[in-house]
């Protein structure tokens, strides 16, 4: 938590002596690598990383060091498969049985960023939900595109999250014949911190066959997440 405080500290200090010189843009939207990391109740049972993507949209308010928008991401925090032989009659054929773990998280998002500036700092405020799902799918043995034959959501559970963080936002290209709202694109690094309320989920070894019975392992707790992201923004 004080690494946090101490990052959100430095933000502010940019967003007060950032430079000028840049037509303000009212959107702005953004594509990102996302990174899990597991912390506190959670992450005494998810010991691996998600990962997968995220991004945002937003509007800025004219004149104005506030934009409000959308924040969403996927993360996949464990897959695993195994291969069954499936026989008929005249057939003998061997199909892949997939079970992936992920988390969908889609919050209402609250940035203070300057408007002006090759290093464009901002923080963020989140409120929303987290989604977590386990599905199992069957795929034809080898198959390595969408390739499902059949596929069945054995758990989820939605809970409130929030959280907030921040990062910083690069230029890296300016469409300067466009006086105003010029198309502009940013090399995006930021963190957040998510906090949740108690959900039900499964992991990696949470399914397992007993006298021919499949048996689930369900765990509850908080599912805190500390996620980092690297992509492009684009704003407009």
């Amino acid at each position: 938590m004080n690494k946090i405080i101490y990052f959100g500290a430095i933000c502010l200090a940019i967003l007060f002596f950032s430079s000028s010189g840049d037509a303000q843009q009212s959107f702005q939207g953004s594509l990102n690598f996302f990174l899990g990391f597991p912390q506190s109740e959670f992450k005494k049972n998810i010991d691996s990383i998600g990962y997968c993507g995220s991004g945002h949209f937003s509007y800025n308010f004219p004149r104005s060091s506030i934009s409000v928008g959308a924040h969403f991401g996927i993360l996949v925090y464990g897959s695993e498969g195994r291969t069954e032989s499936f026989s008929t009659q005249t057939l003998d054929f061997d199909l892949n049985e997939v079970t992936t773990n992920l988390i969908f998280m889609c919050h209402f998002l609250v940035r203070v960023q300057p408007q002006k500036g090759i290093i464009r700092p901002y923080l963020d405020g989140l409120i929303g939900f987290n989604y977590l799902s386990t599905t199992t799918s069957i795929k034809n043995h080898g198959c390595t595109e969408t390739c499902d034959l059949a596929s069945s959501n054995i758990l989820d559970d939605l809970v409130l999250s929030w959280g907030t963080g921040g990062g910083v936002m690069i230029r890296v290209f300016s469409e300067k014949r466009r006086k105003r709202n010029p198309f502009v694109i940013y090399i995006d690094l930021g963190a957040h911190y998510v906090w949740s309320k108690e959900a039900e989920y499964m992991k990696e070894g949470s399914i397992h066959l007993e006298n021919d019975q499949v048996f689930y392992d369900i765990y509850k707790s908080t599912t805190d997440l500390l996620t980092g992201h690297i992509g492009v923004t684009f704003a407009f």
